[in-house]
């Protein structure tokens, strides 16, 4: 399956809610994994960027679901970047 990474900035509802309950997290954690997507490793990021996820899904239409759905809530804004192993990029570059 195809591995993306995912850089998200939290909005300030976003930073309220993390304040609050930083368990929310793992929370979202769950319900992405329930939308088809695996949350492989998970970094909190000083800069302009506030998390880094490293994710599984089976197909592009998948992740921009997740997405959406996620990015509709407001607290949170996300960029997803397609990712290949480096051990498949090189035989694909052969």
């Amino acid at each position: 399956m195809p591995y993306y990474i995912v850089l998200s900035s939290l909005t300030d509802e976003g930073r309220k809610s993390i304040k609050q309950r930083p368990e929310r997290i793992l929370e979202v954690n769950k319900e992405i994994e329930g939308m088809g997507v695996k949350v492989h490793k998970q970094y909190a990021l000083l800069g302009p960027y506030d998390f880094a996820n490293i994710v599984e899904a089976p197909d592009n239409e998948t992740v921009m679901r997740m997405s959406v759905e996620i990015g509709a809530r407001g607290s949170v804004q996300m960029l997803t970047l397609p990712a290949v192993p480096v051990e498949e990029f090189i035989k694909k570059v052969k």
